[in-house]
């Protein structure tokens, strides 16, 4: 799932424009950071990932690098990744995160839940939290359309 968001994010340039050094830049690519349970403890330790050419790349890799990673955060991150915090415990109607106070935070946070069936289909609450200075409804409402088609493929 990461893969799949973190890819259908970046087809929409208003997701991949960051506030740097006091300007705001255009990146060509944006690659990926995911909390990544720890098996055995209740510990989470953020892992970044490149994006990939295709999903069996990015999910090898992945799994190489958070199995791999001692450290629970290896710095603080780059303005270059999309941030995914899957909760796949739940399901939810609303979430709402801490913001960090930083009018230059521009990076997204994308999350989403427990999927379950309803009326014969698959259903997953998503939620997009993004700087309102390059993303507006428009943008989250072309992102859902692109990751739906995703998907169903």
């Amino acid at each position: 799932m990461v893969y799949a968001v973190c890819k259908c994010a970046n087809e929409i340039e208003a997701f991949r424009y960051r506030f740097l050094d006091g300007k705001i830049v255009l990146f060509d690519k944006i690659d990926t950071a995911f909390t990544y349970l720890n098996t055995g403890s209740e510990l989470f330790k953020v892992v970044n990932v490149p994006m990939q050419k295709n999903m069996k790349e990015y999910v090898e890799l992945a799994a190489k690098t958070a199995a791999e990673q001692k450290e629970y955060f290896t710095g603080p991150l780059g303005n270059d990744v999309f941030q995914c915090s899957p909760m796949p415990w739940i399901t939810y109607t609303h979430i709402s995160h801490t913001n960090s106070g930083r009018k230059d935070n521009a990076t997204p946070l994308f999350d989403w839940g427990k999927y379950y069936e309803k009326d014969g289909r698959i259903v997953m609450p998503l939620s997009v939290q993004a700087h309102h200075s390059f993303v507006d409804g428009i943008h989250i409402g072309k992102f859902a359309d692109i990751l739906q088609k995703y998907l169903e493929e």
